[in-house]
Formats: C-alpha cells, sequence, structure tokens
C-alpha cells in the first residue's frame, strides 16, 4: 500500500485534532467564550442598572427643576408685590408731602396778605396821624392845644384805671 500526501495530510489532521482534545483546546475556548459572554452579560446589567439610576436622576432633577421654577415664580410674585406696595405707599407719602407743603404755602401767604395789610394800614395811619397832626397845627392855637392835650390826658387816665 502506498500511501500519497492526502494520507499523510489526513493522519497529520487527525493527530493534530487528538492534540487539541488531549490539550482540551475546545474546553478552554469554551470557557474564554463563556467568560466573555459573562463579562458582557455583566456589562449589559451595569448598563442597564446605570441607565435606570440615570432615568431616577433625570427624574428627580427635574422634579427639582420644577421646584426651582415654581419657587423662583413665588419670589417674582412676592417681589411684585412688594414692589407695588412699595410704590403705592411713596405715591402716598408723596401726595401727603404735597399736601403738607401746599398747607405750609397757603398758609405763608395768608400770613403775608396779613403782614402786607397790616403794613397798608400802619402806613395808612401814621399818613392819617402826620395829616391830622399837619391841619392840627395850621389850625389850631395855644389854648386848643392844651385843651386837646387835657382829654387826652384823661381819656388815657380812663382807660387806665
Amino acid at each position: 500500500m502506498e500511501f500519497d500526501a492526502t494520507f499523510y495530510a489526513f493522519v497529520g489532521l487527525l493527530l493534530f485534532l487528538a492534540l487539541i482534545a488531549y490539550l482540551k483546546v475546545p474546553g478552554m475556548m469554551a470557557k474564554g467564550l463563556d467568560a466573555r459572554a459573562e463579562k458582557i452579560q455583566n456589562e449589559l446589567a451595569e448598563a442597564k442598572r446605570l441607565r435606570e439610576e440615570a432615568q431616577h436622576l433625570l427624574a428627580e432633577y427635574q422634579r427639582k427643576r420644577k421646584d426651582a421654577e415654581a419657587e423662583a415664580a413665588s419670589i417674582v410674585a412676592a417681589a411684585e408685590r412688594e414692589a407695588s406696595a412699595l410704590t403705592a405707599e411713596a405715591k402716598q407719602k408723596t401726595e401727603e408731602y404735597v399736601a403738607r407743603r401746599t398747607v405750609l404755602s397757603e398758609q405763608k401767604i395768608k400770613q403775608a396778605e396779613a403782614d402786607a395789610i397790616n403794613a397798608v394800614r400802619a402806613a395808612a395811619v401814621d399818613l392819617a396821624v402826620a395829616a391830622a397832626e399837619k391841619v392840627i397845627t395850621a389850625k389850631a392855637d395855644a389854648t386848643t392845644g392844651k385843651t386837646l392835650f387835657d382829654n387826652a390826658v384823661k381819656e388815657v387816665k380812663a382807660r387806665l384805671n
């Protein structure tokens, strides 16, 4: 029997497969594949857990954002109410100030009018006295002057008593 190259290749293949089986290469490959499959499965489980945690954190942050927006809106509303109250108070104080200043100005005007009237009266009295003095001086003689003086003294005494 003559052995050709195909036979030797076949024997080599059988020896190779026997060596692989002897060294338990298929088991090692299966173990490696199982380990890799388990690693991938663990990574997928970890990714799923991380995704769920991220979704939970996202929901929590969205809730916190909504709470913060609501709080900001309430702060803005409170600030607007306070600003309107301050504006109303300032307007009222301004109106009161203007009213007080108006009353004070009116009082000053009345006082100035009264002072002017009194000044005019005083000037009129001074002018009347000066005119009366001139008239009396021109028409009066010594006896008339004495009589007027005596009458004035009696009148003063009567008023003092």
